[in-house]
């Protein structure tokens, strides 16, 4: 009755994709958060973050001792969290932004890539994984279940892809009407000629710094309570399917890394119960930011000259 009714629609079932459908658009405002949140220091500073999942993931174990060792609330507990990543990423970029700042952008990268390596050791080294022992940091917002469109979803993934598209749209706009968002888009423009202009460069840089990685607590706080899990080496590669989104959008644009991100939940998240290619849902991130760059470079011509014609 349901293939009558219109449920089936070129051979695919969306009865039975409607909670995958949930999940993956959960996940994809995650993906979408953190790929908005690597864009915006990007775009300010020409650092690619590769320490936004570890970040991240150390926070929600800061938050998950404080709930389960100090009867802290958890309200407190979950500022923290998110807290955390605003003032490690600002600690970092205030102590090694100005040595880097003259450096290629792989050299930034790098160093970033380091701070995670760090930041994995001493996650593994005092809340090492293993045995029966398993971690949990439940939002008190998974409780609360809503009924659309047929299917159950929770209120942690309302927020999830709420969440997403508020930021995008809250940065968007505070980078257009505010002096200090203005100041972030000439800093990506040109980092020289806006010092010379006076614009308190290092003062515009922290800002990038610390809001960005607030986003990046944010996501490590939401994540643990999607995948039902506290595994913080699967959330610091979260930045993988972040950093698909970011790309996605060029390193430039907003919205189109929000709906970069939301794209590659939603294609991890369908092809899960598919048998024959589920064990390639991995590669979804790199397969979608390689058709996003193709697609939008489709215009461009290259020319090859010698030289001395």
């Amino acid at each position: 009755m349901n293939h009558v009714l219109g449920f089936s629609v070129f051979g695919v079932d969306w009865q039975f994709l409607k909670p995958f459908i949930v999940i993956g658009l959960a996940f994809g405002g995650v993906y979408a958060l953190s790929g908005v949140g690597l864009v915006v220091l990007y775009r300010a500073t020409g650092v690619l973050n590769l320490a936004f999942g570890a970040i991240g993931a150390a926070g929600a174990l800061i938050a998950y001792y404080l709930l389960n060792h100090t009867g802290c609330p958890e309200w407190l507990a979950f500022t923290v969290c998110v807290l955390f990543g605003g003032v490690v990423n600002l600690a970092y970029g205030m102590v090694f932004g100005p040595a880097f700042a003259r450096r290629d952008p792989l050299v930034k990268m790098m160093g970033t890539l380091a701070l995670a390596l760090i930041l994995l050791g001493l996650m593994a080294w005092r809340a090492p994984i293993g045995g029966a022992f398993a971690r949990f940091l439940p939002l008190p917002s998974t409780q609360h279940h809503y009924d659309v469109f047929g299917t159950v979803v929770n209120l942690t993934q309302i927020i999830s892809i709420v969440l997403a598209f508020a930021i995008t749209a809250g940065v968007s706009v505070f980078l257009r009407v505010t002096k200090l968002g203005t100041a972030m888009r000439a800093l990506a423009n040109d980092r020289e000629i806006t010092a010379t202009l006076g614009v308190p460069v290092r003062r515009v840089e922290a800002a990038a710094w610390f809001g960005s990685g607030i986003a990046c607590g944010a996501a490590g706080l939401i994540l643990p309570d999607l995948i039902t899990s506290l595994d913080y080496s699967a959330l610091t590669f979260l930045v993988i399917a972040s950093l698909a989104a970011a790309l996605i959008g060029r390193l430039q644009s907003l919205w189109a890394t929000c709906f970069g991100g939301i794209a590659v939940g939603l294609a991890q998240s369908v092809v899960s119960p598919y048998g024959a290619i589920s064990a390639y849902r991995s590669a979804a991130p790199f397969v979608l930011a390689i058709a996003a760059l193709l697609f939008l470079s489709r215009r461009r011509v290259v020319t090859i000259s010698r030289a001395g014609t």
